[in-house]
């Protein structure tokens, strides 16, 4: 809980510079998971071009691992960097330019001409993803002293996490459809020393470029944004104390950091090592293997990019959907634990049953309106992506709760980027590690994939459920300053 000194600062901000931060840190939101979830949609045709691997080999499954686990291990070192760079100084400064990274970063990585060029520029997009985060949840938080008004701002302006996975599907199917009579991508004569594009019209390089929408308005509106009036106020009184990484070990934040860091982690798992796993599915489903069996390859591979695609689109409306129930749970729900389980204890019992039905090859249409079609499974992957995003929600309004001012960024960033984005996100690597074992049952790559998204799914919503009994209550909280 706030401090008292905290919660009776006074709110100095017009609502014009209040309206600025709730925009720009709802676009950040939006293209932070914009970001994160166009690696699924890409890695695959990506992979074929720029290193001619198939799907389901030894090395393919190799390259998915590294390609999901090394960005998130540096994300997570990085932005815990970042968070304590946010409470050292100050939460608009390094949003803005945690926001530029990720953007110029994923715009130069649709230049890719080698796998580890896609890394490296993988690894700064999510280094500038993780920092992100942290700052825009501290910078809300600190900016309604009233606890309703807070959740919900933080709530809705979370959901436009949810709009960015929609709209990254959107790009990605869009680029499919267009990328003939798009611009031809070319190095610059001075970078062709990097290597060739094979394919300048690639579909996955425009859907990694659009990653750059971002940074157009962040500089418009940059020279208006204000700091953290609490922030300020505390740094420039001389009463803000220094952030330390040891002290969210001490006895009375020890709990809060170990639970909070294996929950954030848990919930990131069954995103990454399950959902974000449908397009490897997706290929193996019997109407898609159907529909692609007289193509040619190339318009097999477009067939399948787009049937993953809508998927996507499937699970996104349904972590929007997420988002937004729990944006208004969070203002009727008093307890943060009873809050978590009613997102957790449906997921345990759904999301294997859903990656199972992939397995079986269990679907069927639902709602067909000419060539759209919703299919069971579109409505089985929207209910467990409701289940699983909106707990990202969940930790966006309860960790400003249980961190003090001088470590919220600190905190936060610990439980976010060392829990989620880098535990969490290696989730994939162990899902594809696994799927490529041959001791793991299945006739095909996309059957082993499904089922062992089915075992890590139950997993993490299991290990999210037992830690819940340990998560502390925010008003149980208090704090010296």
């Amino acid at each position: 809980m706030a401090s008292a000194p905290e919660s009776a600062a006074p709110l100095k901000l017009s609502p014009f510079s209040i309206a600025l931060v709730c925009v720009i840190a709802s676009i950040g939101f939006a293209f932070d998971i914009y970001e994160l979830l166009m690696l699924p949609l890409v890695f695959r045709p990506a992979c074929m071009e720029l290193a001619g691997i198939a799907p389901g080999t030894d090395e393919f499954s190799w390259w998915l691992g590294v390609m999901f686990f090394v960005p998130a291990f540096l994300g997570g070192i990085f932005g815990l960097l970042g968070g304590y760079l946010t409470d050292r100084f100050g939460r608009r400064r390094v949003l803005t330019y945690s926001i530029l990274l990720y953007a110029v970063s994923a715009f130069l990585a649709g230049f890719a001409t080698s796998m580890p060029m896609l890394l490296v520029l993988r690894c700064t997009t999510f280094i500038g993803v993780c920092v992100e985060f942290v700052a825009a949840i501290a910078w809300l938080a600190e900016l309604f002293p009233d606890k309703k008004r807070r959740e919900l701002v933080l709530g809705w302006t979370q959901a436009f996490s949810s709009i960015g996975g929609l709209l990254v599907a959107w790009a990605n199917y869009l680029s499919i459809e267009y990328s003939a009579s798009l611009p031809a991508i070319a190095l610059p004569e001075f970078l062709t020393g990097l290597g060739v594009i094979n394919d300048p019209h690639a579909a996955w390089r425009y859907t990694l470029m659009s990653g750059l929408i971002p940074a157009i308005p962040l500089i418009v509106i940059r020279p208006f944004l204000p700091e953290s009036p609490v922030w300020k106020q505390k740094r420039d009184a001389g009463l803000l104390k220094r952030p330390s990484i040891k002290e969210l070990f001490a006895p009375n934040l020890i709990r809060t950091t170990v639970v909070t860091t294996i929950m954030f982690a848990a919930s990131y798992g069954v995103a990454f090592g399950a959902l974000q796993q449908i397009p490897q599915i997706v290929p193996g489903l019997p109407e898609v293997k159907t529909a692609v069996a007289d193509m040619s390859v190339p318009a097999k591979k477009k067939y399948e990019q787009k049937a993953a695609a809508n998927y996507t689109k499937s699970q996104e409306i349904g972590g929007l959907t997420g988002r937004i129930v729990l944006a208004i749970l969070a203002v009727i729900v008093v307890s943060r634990r009873g809050l978590i389980r009613m997102f957790v204890l449906p997921g345990l019992i759904v999301a294997p049953f859903v990656f199972y039905s992939f397995m079986q090859g269990n679907n069927s249409d639902l709602i067909t309106l000419g060539e759209w079609k919703f299919t069971r499974l579109d409505g089985m992957i929207f209910f467990v992506g409701l289940l699983t995003v909106g707990q990202f929600s969940f930790w966006g309004n309860y960790l400003p709760r249980v961190f003090p001012l001088h470590l919220r960024g600190t905190g936060e960033s610990f439980a976010a980027n060392i829990g989620g984005r880098m535990i969490g996100t290696s989730m994939a690597w162990v899902t594809s590690t696994l799927a490529a074992s041959a001791w793991i049952p299945g006739e095909t790559a996309a059957s082993k994939f499904a089922l062992v998204a089915a075992g890590m799914a139950f997993t993490m919503f299991a290990v999210n459920f037992v830690a819940s009994f340990f998560l502390p209550e925010p008003d149980s909280i208090h704090f010296d300053d």
